[in-house]
């Protein structure tokens, strides 16, 4: 049996909503499939305003950019994440400092406080897996007195919420809950993926959440990032398609990130079945997953729900007891050779060159390596069947047992 590690979601409804992108609606660029998106995703998750955007990079380049966000400012960052969350302030200047992560993955809130400076300008915590942050101690720790105190703003935004953003990289989370709260409304702003692996896809894609607080007129930012993801332009391809609306102006350096209708129809057709059929098929997965390794004392389950959290359930990042980075490697062999797709979520970005080249050093995130040292993200999507879940179990089980040489 041959199980990849993750498959998007195609049905004959993303088939049908496309072939309406092609051949119903006459349009193929940002147009009507984007902004019923946007409405899709406000209803799900109860934000104010929702921007779609070409990828979950550009979506938190776009929002740090909005905030003012260049060269000689600091974002905090957990070092347990993929690169993309440093990526989108290195591209705009920003320096990235580097925290390490607590037991369930996550960034630890009194890591960021210890980390603020007079030049730290945003925080972006990662819900890893679909595993919510501990936002309300977030939020906690950039809204202080004494954060507020030191804080130097440099442009109206940042004069208008007098703190760190707090700018939330969901790109696992959506459908997630924290204290009853839904992923999108946790922090100032939220960006979401929609990559080909992620729980909604729309083959590559985002899209930015706003959830800004008092003084902020969250449909007043929604209109200027609109046409700042368009570089600028007062009017997007399509309103000037509309007769007599040739005429536009320019009125920010702004970026070309926006989703194409054609994208925007493949999630359209899943988002709209999200909370009543795609999620709830991920969380039985999970549970299988959670039923079959609670056998095992070697298997340390991922955190997935608990009376203040529950999980999107986008990964099933499983460790192993004991393991090393050399173990865990081998057994991912040996699972592999089973024709089970596994992956590792993720290589610390401290291990990586662009970052050692940089100068960070994996040895202050201890943490961080060894949740790392003996992760393995099994597969975990909609359509994966009972009988692959339990194929996916015997081949981690045996690769477990061949590395420890003994019976399990």
């Amino acid at each position: 049996m041959v199980i990849p590690f993750a498959l998007p979601f195609i049905d004959d409804e993303v088939v049908r909503e496309v072939t309406d992108a092609l051949t119903g609606t006459g349009w193929l660029t940002t147009g009507p499939k984007v902004r019923q998106l946007e409405e899709e995703v406000v209803k799900l998750c109860g934000a104010p305003a929702a921007l779609c955007v070409n990828s979950w990079t550009s979506g938190a380049m776009l929002a740090l950019r909005w905030y003012d966000v260049g060269p000689g400012d600091e974002v905090i960052i957990p070092a347990y994440t993929y690169s993309a969350t440093a990526l989108c302030a290195l591209n705009i200047g920003a320096k990235v400092v580097m925290v390490d992560v607590g037991d369930d993955f996550n960034i630890l809130p009194e890591r960021i406080a210890a980390a603020i400076t007079p030049r730290t300008k945003a925080v972006l915590p990662v819900d890893i897996g679909g595993w919510p942050c501990d936002y309300d101690a977030i939020m906690q720790a950039v809204d202080s007195e004494a954060v507020r105190a030191v804080f130097q703003p440099a442009g109206d935004k940042q004069r208008l919420l007098g703190r760190p953003l707090v700018l939330a990289d969901a790109a696992h989370s959506i459908g997630a809950t924290y204290k009853g709260r839904p992923a999108g409304t946790l922090a100032d702003i939220t960006v979401f993926s929609f990559h080909s692996v992620k729980n909604v896809t729309t083959g590559e894609g985002g899209i930015v959440c706003l959830n800004l607080p008092d003084p902020f007129d969250n449909q007043a930012e929604y209109r200027f990032m609109k046409v700042f993801a368009l570089n600028g332009q007062t009017k997007s391809a399509f309103e000037k398609n509309q007769p007599g609306a040739w005429r536009y102006d320019i009125i920010a350096q702004g970026l070309k990130v926006n989703m194409p209708d054609l994208c925007a129809a493949v999630g359209l057709a899943q988002i709209r079945r999200y909370a009543t059929l795609l999620l709830p098929e991920r969380k039985r997965i999970f549970e299988r997953y959670n039923a079959a390794f609670a056998n095992y004392d070697w298997a340390i389950l991922p955190p997935f729900d608990n009376a203040e959290r529950s999980s999107s359930y986008h990964l099933y990042p499983l460790r192993i007891k004991g393991f090393d980075e050399s173990r865990r490697d081998e057994a991912i062999r040996i699972i592999s050779e089973k024709g089970v797709g596994v992956n590792v979520h993720y290589i610390p970005m401290p291990m990586l060159t662009l970052f050692k080249d940089l100068g960070f050093q994996m040895a202050d995130y201890p943490r961080t390596f060894d949740l790392y040292q003996n992760e393995i993200s099994l597969p975990i999507y909609n359509g994966l069947t009972d009988e692959q879940v339990a194929y996916v179990v015997e081949a981690v089980v045996e690769g477990v047992r061949v590395v420890v040489g003994c019976r399990l």
